[in-house]
């Protein structure tokens, strides 16, 4: 099973708070919200056919509960909450035990491990959306297969950023890139080996 990486950054590699400012999930920060003023239908459109793609779906655990709070419901929403909802969830997660959205199961303990155990089926993907902190983690123990980034054409200047200051360093072949009117690319890079330096 493929383990893919689909997350929405600002062209600087913000990947906190597209959708708005919450501050009990982002304290101090104030420049959320920075996706919606694109009300690009072309992409929202791409990004909710990425979320109907998955056999699967990997959070963490501040992103699921989140989501299960927003998507959770499946009230009028465009379909994000019918995609995610009807297939099975797997959150990364040392406190919670008994969550109540549907299909979900809880990642503990030797998490790489049970990761692993999971992408060695033989086919079909699970795809990680929304956690950052959870992204970072998986590249650095170099399990995944696949990033898809949505790449929003603003520069924020301050938040969590995909990308480490410091980390491991990857090679990337571009799979295929999408450009819209508003300007955001969508581009899929397989994750393979280590670059090639001069």
């Amino acid at each position: 099973m493929k383990l893919t990486i689909s997350l929405q950054v600002t062209l600087d590699g913000v990947a906190q708070a597209n959708g708005g400012n919450n501050e009990e999930m982002d304290p101090g920060f104030t420049r959320g919200g920075w996706a919606r003023a694109f009300g690009d239908k072309d992409a929202a459109q791409y990004i909710l056919d990425t979320w109907r793609r998955p056999d699967a779906f990997l959070l963490g655990r501040r992103t699921f509960g989140l989501f299960e709070t927003y998507w959770g419901t499946r009230s009028n929403d465009g379909g994000f909450g019918e995609a995610i909802s009807s297939k099975p969830k797997y959150v990364v997660s040392n406190t919670l035990t008994n969550p109540a959205w549907e299909h979900t199961t809880v990642i503990s303990g030797d998490v790489a491990a049970e990761i692993r155990e999971l992408t060695a089926q033989p086919a079909g993907e699970l795809l990680v959306v929304g956690s950052a902190a959870l992204a970072r983690w998986l590249l650095e123990n170099e399990l995944v297969d696949e990033l898809n980034l949505v790449l929003f054409p603003v520069i924020v200047g301050e938040g969590e950023r995909l990308f480490p200051q410091n980390g491991l360093d990857f090679g990337l072949h571009l799979e295929d890139s999408v450009v819209f009117g508003t300007g955001i690319v969508a581009l899929t890079y397989r994750v393979g080996g280590r670059p090639v330096y001069a």
